[in-house]
């Protein structure tokens, strides 16, 4: 599988963890490629929480101002091996 230098979006990144999750869950990988399609999954799984987190921000910011357009500093979450929180292990 090649991997673009950009991250793919939010959808094909789920597009993508179904896709490994169906492999993985056939049974008919050798335990390397199994272990290694479950390290992309975990941080295919990492990318998509983390784009989810940005949007509810982003609309926890409209919700406070009642629904108007109004510019304000938002700052997007770290990349994966940065981003810390609560739920992240």
């Amino acid at each position: 599988m090649a991997r673009n230098s950009k991250a793919p979006d939010f959808e094909g990144a789920l597009t993508e963890l179904e896709a490994l999750t169906a492999r993985l869950e056939s049974g008919d990988l050798p335990l390397d490629e199994a272990l290694k399609l479950f390290e992309r999954g975990v941080a295919l799984t990492r990318q998509c929480q983390g784009s989810l987190q940005a949007a509810q921000q982003k609309v926890e910011i409209l919700l406070k101002r009642g629904g108007e357009m109004q510019a304000e500093a938002f700052e997007a979450p770290e990349d994966d091996e940065t981003a810390t929180g609560p739920d992240r292990q």
